[in-house]
């Protein structure tokens, strides 16, 4: 269920993945109370009914409403959760999302139609599981992780603080995707990826590693 409150949830970011956290919230019947944008031209309109009602700095002047960063990218959820960290952040989990019971779920994270949460699960703060994804048993996401359409991701994996499983990904079991790497769309990980690296392929190779070129 989600973390649902009377005065509706403010939401950060208005883009494709904000319209999508809008698109949720609304359907699963929780209010929102607007969307906060840096972008001038944008305030004012609205998003699937729901008002654009001003810069993102708006939420210092309002500390203890329920809100949810709504930016696909891991490094500027990052920097707004640490902008803002006295902020009452909620998770928006869709009700017909399978989420196991025993899976314990930080504060941020965002929970897309079609996913599947296995048993004793961790998701950290601020983490993205997109739609008709698979999470294993035992599986650790850390904070700001980022979980594309269709990944699966099987028993026991780690996936790192900031990491980017691309669309349709694997990752097999107990291998661990390190910080901020990235995996790409399609890729399959039988191994482990080391923290900042970009890997792709089937099995995936690590293409580039962070600070170097390909």
């Amino acid at each position: 269920m989600n973390q649902e409150t009377k005065e509706g949830i403010l939401v950060l970011g208005a883009g494709g993945h904000g319209k999508s956290v809008v698109a949720v919230l609304l359907a699963s019947g929780v209010p929102v109370a607007g969307v906060l944008v840096d972008s001038p031209e944008q305030w004012g309109k609205q998003i699937q009914g729901v008002s654009i009602l001003g810069p993102i700095s708006d939420l210092s002047r309002h500390p203890d409403h329920p809100a949810v960063i709504a930016i696909g990218e891991n490094f500027a959820r990052r920097a707004l959760a640490e902008q803002f960290p006295d902020a009452r952040w909620v998770s928006v989990l869709y009700h017909q999302a399978y989420i196991n019971p025993t899976a314990i779920i930080g504060p941020g994270t965002v929970v897309f139609p079609g996913a599947i949460i296995g048993a004793d699960v961790v998701l950290g703060k601020h983490v993205i599981i997109s739609g008709n994804t698979t999470v294993g048993h035992d599986v650790v996401i850390d904070d700001y992780a980022h979980v594309a359409p269709g990944v699966q991701i099987a028993g026991e994996a780690r996936i790192g603080q900031g990491a980017m499983l691309g669309i349709g990904s694997i990752v097999c079991p107990k291998v661990n995707v390190g910080e901020d790497a990235v995996l790409g769309a399609g890729a399959v990980a039988i191994k482990d990826i080391p923290a900042g690296c970009r890997a792709f392929g089937v099995p995936a190779v690590v293409a580039q590693v962070k600070g170097q070129t390909a």
